[in-house]
């Protein structure tokens, strides 16, 4: 069990989210007390992110004609039309 304070959490999200898809556990505390954990979901969802990320990987998808920032990274995994 790795824990990250909401501060280091925020600054790194996209690396705690690899973790967990990982199958690492992540705990998130406030003040030093646990609040939210991070798991990878039931289903289709961490197939469908992988697949996402292999195909912008394999330049079969070119976000606005450059290469993404993280969050224009996220928000294409979360609006994949393969989910």
């Amino acid at each position: 069990m790795t824990t990250y304070s909401v501060a280091d959490a925020k600054a790194g999200l996209p690396r705690l989210i690899d973790k967990a898809m990982a199958g690492e556990e992540v705990i998130i505390t406030r003040h030093g007390k646990p609040v939210a954990e991070l798991r990878p979901t039931a289903g289709k969802a961490p197939e469908a992110t992988a697949t996402s990320y292999q195909q912008l990987i394999a330049g079969r998808i070119t976000p606005k004609g450059k290469a993404p920032n993280s969050v224009e990274l996220l928000n294409m995994i979360y609006d994949d039309p393969l989910s």
